[in-house]
C-alpha cells in the first residue's frame, strides 16, 4: 500500500547515512538536503556523530518518524525495520539496500520476513533493491539525475532503478520534466499495478499528473493494470509503457496451433490496447511518446509539415504515411495567398518548405494559417535547425508563442542540437519539449494516435451456458471426445458441419450413405491429421471408405474415424488459449496449413464483443482474402467476427478451457462453419 507517510512525510530517518556521497546511503541524504527538505531529517551511523551536517542519532533516542529509508547490509534490514515499526511509529519505509529476492532462495525468504513485518505493523514498503522515491516534497532516491519536478510532468513508476535513472537521463536533455518517481525494485509489497491504482484513487483533475509512464518487467495484477488504467484515461491521462522481457515468450510447448500461437507477449499486446496503454520498446520510444503527450492531443489523422530542409520533412512524410497517418496536400485560395507571402521557390503542397532562408515571421504566419485557414488539417510539425546563417533565437521565441496559443498540437522537431544548441536551451527554458529525430517522431506520433481507447464497456453475445456447464461437469481432463466438442460448439451457437465418428467400418458405411456423397474422412486421435495421412478428401464411392477407414485405424493414436459432408471455401481459424494470470486470450486467422505458414493472427483477451471481433479481423495481413480480391468472393466478416464473439462468451461459461482450435472454419460469401475442433480443459 501507498500512504501519506511515504509521500508527504513529516519526518525522515535515513538509516545507514553516510559522508561518502559515493554510496547510497550518503547519496539519498545528499539528494534530500539539496532539495530542500521541509520536515525534520534524522540519520543512523553508530561509527559517526553527524553526517553531511545531521546529527547521528541511536535508534533508541530516536523521537518518531513516519519515514525510514535504509541502506544497511542485508542481514540488518529486518531489525532495523522491526525496531522502528514498534518502537517508533514508524509507518513507512523505503528499502534500497540489495540482496533479498533478486539473489535466490535464501533471498527471497529474508524479503518475505521483512515485508511480514510491514504488514504487522500496517506499513508501507517500497522495495527492497530500488533506488527510493522522489515526491514534490522529498528527493527519497540516491540515482541521479534528480529532474525538474513540475506537476505537470510525467508520473513515473519503474520496476528496474537503472533503468528508471537512464530512462530520467534520456528525457532531460529534451526538455522532459516528471511530477514523481517510484523505483519499485523487488515490489515485495507495492508494484508497478500498485503505483498505477494509487495515482487513479488519489486523482485530482486540476492537481495531479495527466501524464503516466510506466516501465515493468513483470505484469502480476493484469486486472489491476486493467482497472486502473482505463479509469485513468477515461479521467483524461494518457499512460505509455514499457513491458520488457519477452524474447522468450514462445519457449513454452502447446498442444494445438492456438496454444503455440498466444504468446505472452502478445496478452501483454492485448491487456494494454485493451486498457488504452501506449505500448513502447524502448528508453527512446518511452521519452519520445511522454514528449509527445505533453503537447495537446492530436484528434485527428492529418498532419502539416513545416519545414524549412527538404530530406527531413520527406523522411518524416514516409514514417506518418507507413503508419497510417495522412500528409495531405493543401490547395485552395489560402494556400496561394500564403504560397505568394514566402520567398519564391517555397512551397506549400505539404511538407510547407519556406526554405533556409525561411524567417521568424514566415514561420508564425504558416502556423497561424494551418490553425486558421486549412481546415483539414489536424495537427503539425514544424522542423527548423540551424541553416549556418545566423543565430535562430527569435525563431524558437515564436514558435514557443504560436504554440502556446495553437488551437492544434505542434510538435519541435529542432534537428541542430550542436549548431543551435544555445538556442535549444533557450527553448527548454520556455518549458518546452522538443524532438531530434523526425523518423523517430513520426512513428511516435503513429504509435499514440493508433492506441485504442479504453475498451471496457461492450454487449457480449449470449451462448447457452446450462448446456455449456453441463458439458463441463461431464468431461475430464484433457481432451474432449468428439461428440463433446460437437455438443460445445452447439452450445455456443457455432455452426458447424455434420459429422460422425466411429471405430466400426460397418457404423462408417451406413452413415455415409446418409450424409451422401462426395465426403471427408479423418482420423480420430493424432493431433497433426494431415502430417500422418489422416486427412482424406472427395470420396465419392463406398469402397474408397472401406479402403481408406482401414488404412486410417492402423494410424498410431488412432480411436476412430470421423466423417463429414465435403464442402468448399476459404479456410480460416479461430481459438482459444488459456494466458494464465491474464486470463483467456481469443485468436483467429488464416487457417489450414496457413496457420503454421504466415502465422498471421491477430488476438484479443476475452471478454469483448462482436465490435471488437471485427477489429481483429480487420487487422490481419489477409484481410484482403476475407474481402475478396481479385475477382475471388471474399467471406462474410460479419459472420466470422461473431464466431471470434462466440468464443469469448464461451470463456465465460467454460473458464476451463485451457485450448480451443476450429481449424478450418470454411467460409463463403454466404456461410462459415467449423469443420474440425478440438478442446483441451483442465477442470
Amino acid at each position: 500500500m501507498i500512504n501519506k507517510e511515504l509521500v508527504n512525510p513529516k519526518s525522515i530517518v535515513i538509516v545507514g547515512a553516510s559522508e561518502n556521497i559515493k554510496k547510497p546511503g550518503g547519496k539519498v541524504l545528499y539528494n534530500i538536503l539539496l532539495g530542500d527538505y521541509k520536515g525534520k531529517l534524522y540519520a543512523i551511523n553508530p561509527k559517526e556523530e553527524k553526517v553531511q551536517g545531521v546529527k547521528c542519532v541511536a535508534p533508541e533516542d530516536l523521537p518518531d518518524v513516519e519515514l525510514a529509508i535504509i541502506s544497511v547490509a542485508v542481514n540488518h534490514v529486518k531489525g532495523y525495520i522491526e525496531f522502528l515499526a514498534k518502537n517508533k511509529n514508524t509507518k513507512a519505509f523505503i528499502v534500497l539496500s540489495a540482496g533479498f529476492g533478486e539473489m535466490g532462495e535464501e533471498g527471497k525468504k529474508l524479503e518475505k520476513e521483512i515485508l511480514d513485518v510491514v504488514n504487522k505493523y500496517k506499513a508501507s514498503l517500497i522495495g527492497p533493491n530500488c533506488i527510493g522515491v522522489l515526491t514534490p516534497h522529498y528527493n527519497g532516491i540516491f540515482a541521479g539525475p534528480i529532474p525538474k519536478l513540475d506537476p505537470a510532468g510525467c508520473d513515473f513508476v519503474s520496476g528496474s532503478g537503472a533503468t528508471a535513472a537512464f530512462i530520467i537521463e534520456k528525457g532531460i536533455p529534451m526538455g522532459i520534466t516528471f511530477a514523481s518517481l517510484f523505483s519499485v525494485g523487488n515490489s515485495a509489497q507495492v508494484g508497478v499495478e500498485d503505483v498505477l491504482k494509487y495515482w487513479d484513487e488519489t486523482f485530482d483533475p486540476k492537481k495531479s499528473s495527466k501524464i503516466k509512464i510506466l516501465y515493468m518487467e513483470n505484469v502480476n495484477k493484469p486486472d489491476m493494470i486493467l482497472k486502473h488504467a482505463s479509469s485513468l484515461i477515461n479521467k483524461g491521462c494518457r499512460i505509455a509503457a514499457i513491458k520488457s522481457g519477452s524474447s522468450d515468450a514462445g519457449s513454452r510447448a502447446a498442444s494445438s496451433h492456438t496454444g503455440a500461437l498466444a504468446t505472452p507477449d502478445k496478452a501483454i499486446d492485448s491487456l494494454f490496447k485493451k486498457a488504452g496503454i501506449i505500448r513502447c520498446h524502448g528508453r527512446e520510444d518511452l521519452i519520445y511518446t511522454a514528449g509527445v503527450l505533453m503537447q495537446k492531443e492530436l484528434k485527428g489523422k492529418n498532419i502539416a509539415i513545416i519545414t524549412h530542409a527538404g530530406g527531413p520533412g520527406v523522411m518524416l512524410t514516409d514514417a506518418l504515411s507507413n503508419g497510417g497517418l495522412s500528409v495531405p496536400h493543401i490547395e485552395g485560395k489560402h494556400a496561394k495567398e500564403l504560397l505568394e507571402i514566402l520567398f519564391p521557390g517555397s512551397s506549400v503542397a505539404n511538407p510547407i518548405d519556406f526554405l533556409a532562408t525561411g524567417t521568424a515571421e514566415q514561420l508564425g504566419i504558416i502556423i497561424d494559417y494551418v490553425n486558421d485557414k486549412f481546415k483539414e488539417i489536424d495537427g503539425m510539425v514544424v522542423i527548423f535547425g540551424s541553416p549556418g546563417l545566423g543565430e535562430i533565437y527569435d525563431v524558437y521565441k515564436v514558435l514557443h508563442e504560436k504554440k502556446e496559443r495553437s488551437k492544434k498540437p505542434i510538435f519541435s522537431m529542432l534537428p541542430s542540437i550542436v549548431s543551435a544548441g544555445k538556442e535549444i536551451e533557450y527553448y527548454k527554458s520556455l518549458g518546452e519539449v522538443y524532438f531530434s529525430d523526425e523518423v523517430m517522431l513520426g512513428k511516435t506520433i503513429v504509435n499514440v494516435a493508433n492506441t485504442p481507447k479504453p475498451y471496457t464497456k461492450f454487449k457480449e453475445i449470449k451462448i447457452d451456458d446450462k448446456k455449456v456447464r453441463a458439458i463441463i461437469s461431464k468431461a475430464k481432463d484433457g481432451y474432449l471426445k468428439p461428440e463433446q466438442v460437437a455438443d460445445m460448439l452447439d452450445a455456443a451457437g457455432i455452426p458447424r458441419v455434420p459429422e460422425f465418428v466411429s471405430n466400426k467400418k460397418d457404423k462408417i458405411v451406413a452413415k455415409a450413405k446418409e450424409l451422401g456423397f462426395p465426403l471427408v474422412m479423418k482420423v480420430v486421435g493424432p493431433v497433426h491429421k494431415s502430417d500422418v495421412g489422416g486427412i482424406a478428401l472427395n470420396i465419392k464411392t463406398e469402397k474408397e471408405i472401406e479402403k481408406i477407414f482401414d488404412k486410417m485405424m492402423k494410424i498410431k493414436d488412432s480411436k476412430g474415424v470421423m466423417i463429414q459432408p465435403m464442402i468448399s471455401g476459404k479456410e480460416f481459424f479461430a481459438g482459444i488459449n488459456h494466458e494464465g494470470k491474464f486470463g483467456h486470450s481469443i485468436l483467429c486467422g488464416l487457417g489450414g496449413i496457413f496457420i503454421e505458414v504466415f502465422k498471421d493472427t491477430a488476438n484479443n483477451l476475452s471478454p469483448f464483443g462482436q465490435d471488437k471481433a471485427l477489429e481483429m479481423i480487420r487487422s490481419l495481413k489477409s484481410y484482403k482474402i476475407i474481402q475478396g480480391v481479385r475477382g475471388q468472393k471474399g467471406i462474410d466478416e460479419n459472420k466470422f467476427a461473431e464466431v471470434i464473439a462466440r468464443l469469448s462468451s464461451l470463456t465465460q461459461a467454460a473458464p476451463e478451457i485451457m485450448e480451443m482450435d476450429i481449424n478450418p472454419l470454411l467460409g463463403n460469401e454466404k456461410d462459415l462453419v467449423a469443420v474440425d475442433a478440438r478442446i483441451r480443459v483442465k477442470k
